[in-house]
């Protein structure tokens, strides 16, 4: 014989698996259900304990229960994943999606790109898209401009609420608690200024992205080395850019002539910097390695096309999709805990820098 409180319990699933509930909405209070079903407040709580047991539901200090299984999966729809990043079809991103789509084609769930041009205005339209529509179980998202103070702050909290789980790939976003998977991008700022200390270069300069948490953590890495052999941090030395600046680099190429002026040697925020950096040089008349070593990071095909060979940091691209996909999937499908994860980096030698003996 079913036992009363198994009767509020068959109850909620029932109500799940026709679509009356859905993740996110909230169930009727103790009260109403003790009505609905002529029992006492211990068979109610007994039951919510059950269905909390099963991560059917969950119970929010002050303000109820809600549902917190996916009701997408309970009812036989496909499992939608939303990949957001910055850009798509340039840099590391190709791999970063070549690594997503591979674990999710083979858990047979749905990969949805959306783009947000790094741009603070088009990551809330589409956060305020996923939270409207809830058409998505799991959202693996590039933070933008994550040095800067972000609006959009309150629209992640919210899909966490809906029990929409969000996972940070690439970079994250330090003010809120969502695990990220990513390089560990201080340790990467921090071998490539060690590799030029240990190839004698003293007078070491550096460009940084200023919108960007990694453009912090890589610079925090690049003092690191440099304190580490007692070797003067120059202000005049480090110059800082914005996305913008990034992009349009070329056109500004005597600030950067002038700010590396004496420098041996340039530690750039990625690749992409130290391509252009490179051609900046050259039309300056400054011949990369034998004027002026350079180091990048990422180690992205720019490196390796670069008309000078860049020695690169690698970043694990296709691996970090890889693992943001298990991570996200293991979530939605078995309820496992997503914990962030930051991959050691290690320094790809090519021909950008030389080894030098100052006085």
């Amino acid at each position: 014989m079913q036992k009363k409180y198994e009767r509020i319990v068959a109850w909620v699933q029932q109500e799940i698996e026709s679509g009356a509930l859905s993740r996110g909405d909230k169930l009727p209070s103790e009260n109403d259900l003790m009505e609905r079903f002529g029992v006492s407040r211990q068979t109610v709580r007994r039951a919510m304990e059950e269905l909390t047991e099963k991560n059917v539901v969950e119970g929010r200090r002050g303000s109820g229960t809600y549902v917190t299984a996916n009701t997408r999966r309970l009812t036989g729809k496909e499992i939608r994943i939303a990949v957001m990043l910055t850009y798509v079809d340039t840099y590391i991103f190709p791999s970063i999606i070549k690594g997503i789509e591979s674990v999710l084609s083979r858990e047979g769930c749905i990969l949805q790109i959306a783009m947000t041009d790094n741009a603070v205005e088009k990551e809330r339209t589409l956060l305020r898209e996923f939270i409207h529509t809830q058409s998505v179980d799991g959202i693996i998202a590039e933070t933008v401009k994550s040095a800067l103070p972000n609006p959009n702050m309150e629209l992640y909290r919210e899909l966490e609420k809906l029990g929409i789980p969000v996972l940070f790939v690439n970079n994250y976003y330090k003010e809120l608690s969502i695990p990220h998977i990513s390089m560990d991008d201080r340790r990467a700022g921090y071998l490539a200024a060690r590799h030029l200390t240990e190839c004698g270069h003293t007078r070491i300069g550096g460009i940084f992205k200023a919108d960007d948490g990694q453009g912090h953590l890589r610079y925090a890495g690049y003092t690191d080395a440099l304190m580490e052999q007692e070797i003067k941090i120059r202000g005049d030395q480090v110059i800082w850019i914005d996305s913008e600046e990034l992009r349009t680099m070329e056109e500004e190429s005597a600030k950067f002539v002038k700010r590396l002026k004496g420098c041996t040697a340039c530690v750039c925020y990625n690749d992409e910097t130290a391509y252009k950096l490179v051609n900046i040089l050259s039309k300056a008349g400054r011949r990369v390695p034998e004027d002026i070593s350079i180091v990048g990071i990422d180690n992205s095909g720019v490196a390796k096309f670069c008309p000078v060979p860049l020695t690169s940091v690698e970043n694990p691209a296709e691996e970090l999709g890889r693992t943001a996909a298990e991570s996200i999937v293991g979530k939605i499908l078995r309820n496992e805990n997503m914990e962030t994860q930051e991959f050691m980096p290690k320094l790809v030698m090519r021909s950008s820098v030389q080894v030098i003996h100052e006085m």
